[in-house]
């Protein structure tokens, strides 16, 4: 499952950033992405939000150190659903 999301996640890194030779990794972080600011981090959210299916909160967000935990509290909301 979580390779499945990774690929998915992917595709909405490369589309918020309009970059296709993005690859995102577990340690990847907004310091390793060019343009990645904090308004593009909520495009981010919110697009893998939609493409998901799933609604974080504040403070799961906040938790939330790298692309490794996005991926990890997709995984979470998906199972849970």
């Amino acid at each position: 499952m979580r390779e499945e999301i990774k690929t998915r996640l992917t595709a909405v890194f490369r589309k918020v950033f309009k970059d296709n030779s993005i690859e995102i990794q577990d340690q990847t972080t907004a310091n390793d992405i060019e343009r990645w600011d904090s308004l593009t981090h909520l495009v981010l959210i919110q697009s893998a939000e939609e493409e998901f299916g799933i609604k974080f909160k504040l403070k799961e967000l906040i938790a939330m150190k790298n692309v490794g935990d996005f991926i990890s509290g997709i995984e979470l909301k998906l199972q849970a659903k």
